[in-house]
């Protein structure tokens, strides 16, 4: 009977400490006084904090920014090269020692510079003999029309015969055609004498010279001794997918379709125009070559840089945000919406992104507050308190 008096006490004990705990039995405290164990089972700090009502919902400090609707571009980016408007290697015309190299190493040059120099005495020569050749043939023409008029004299007073005056009309003709081909052999000679001193034909920036002073060089030579480079104004290359062909060419009929060109990890951007489009799109791959033309007068673009290309294509009015308000689900993209300091889950469209901002299709208007952030601590429906932004944030 002692056992099961004590097992029946402990159960009443155990049930009434569960009732109290759960708040089943009203006031733990006044319980507490008339049946102490009861504080075994609760403890008296327990007790003291039990609730009495449902505690109020708790606030997410947030950051939030503005939507706005202005004007924004509508672009299109890709990746591209610079490469050269024109690009000259310079190569000898006649078979010559190099006497002379008047340039440095990679120097920028204008067109019409000095830029080699052949050993040209052997052309020299040549010319000399010729101008001596051209010299007899207009001693000899002289002569034979000296005996023409003569002839023509006599033949008019009837003291000489016609055949005088026929054979000297055809030597004088024969030595006329011989000073045309002299006068025609000493220009050619005097064009291989211009070939000893190479020119720059472009502007540009200059190679190193391949070949230097006293090297024999020919006319059949396959490497040139030197090349140069047009730099400005310059060609970016880039490829555009073939759906992009009918908004770029309209682009380029009525704004010109500005391009924006920057260099991996350079801050400083190069600018231009869409200057061509190539006849024929890519069966293979559907894409088209696009040239776009920049001034490049400071020499930023260097032919065979990897670039990033940015063609504007034309500007319109539409609501952006700030790229950081926008948030992706399982659902799509969202964005919580703040009214009342409440934050409110809104489903958006995102038509495309510009920089630190992005521009929305659909789902919100203009002068909408969104949260920019403190995301991961909302929940549709939270309360929020706006705090200050993040310095360097």
């Amino acid at each position: 009977m002692t056992r099961s008096k004590g097992l029946f006490g402990l159960a009443v004990v155990a049930a009434v400490g569960w009732a109290a705990a759960s708040g089943r039995l009203g006031n733990t405290e006044e319980l507490a006084k008339w049946f102490p164990p009861l504080g075994w089972f609760t403890g008296d700090k327990a007790v003291a904090q039990a609730p009495e009502g449902r505690p109020g919902q708790r606030t997410v400090a947030v950051e939030v920014g503005q939507a706005v609707k202005k004007k924004t571009p509508v672009t299109l980016d890709s990746l591209g090269n610079v490469t050269t408007i024109a690009s000259v290697a310079v190569k000898p015309r006649i078979d010559s020692e190099i006497v002379g190299i008047h340039f440095s190493d990679g120097a920028f040059v204008n067109r019409g510079d000095l830029l080699v120099t052949l050993d040209s005495r052997a052309i020299e020569a040549q010319i000399a003999q010729a101008e001596g050749n051209l010299a007899r043939d207009n001693a000899q023409l002289a002569g034979a029309e000296r005996d023409l008029r003569r002839n023509s004299e006599l033949l008019a007073k009837g003291a000489g015969p016609q055949l005088n005056v026929e054979n000297s009309k055809t030597q004088a003709e024969s030595f006329r055609a011989a000073v045309q081909a002299d006068l025609a052999a000493l220009e050619n000679l005097k064009v291989q004498l211009s070939y000893c001193s190479i020119r720059a034909p472009i502007s540009g920036r200059i190679s190193q010279a391949a070949v230097k002073v006293g090297n024999f060089v020919r006319q059949a030579d396959t490497a040139p001794i030197a090349t140069i480079n047009q730099l400005a104004p310059i060609y970016v290359t880039f490829t555009v997918a073939q759906r992009m062909l009918p908004d770029l060419r309209i682009a380029m009929a009525e704004t010109g379709a500005s391009v924006d060109v920057t260099i991996p990890g350079e801050k400083r951007h190069a600018n231009g125009v869409v200057a061509m489009v190539e006849n024929a799109v890519d069966a293979t791959t559907g894409m088209a070559t696009v040239r776009a033309s920049v001034p490049n007068a400071n020499e930023l673009l260097w032919p065979g840089t990897l670039v990033s290309v940015i063609v504007t294509l034309r500007t319109e009015d539409a609501v952006v945000v700030p790229a950081a308000a926008v948030q992706v689900s399982q659902q799509g993209n969202f964005v919580y919406l703040v009214k009342d300091n409440v934050a409110t889950v809104t489903p958006v469209k995102v038509a495309r992104l510009l920089g630190a901002e992005t521009v929305i299709e659909s789902g919100l208007n203009d002068g909408d507050v969104v949260v920019t952030d403190g995301h991961l601590l909302l929940t549709n429906g939270a309360r929020i308190t706006v705090r200050e932004h993040k310095a360097g944030a």
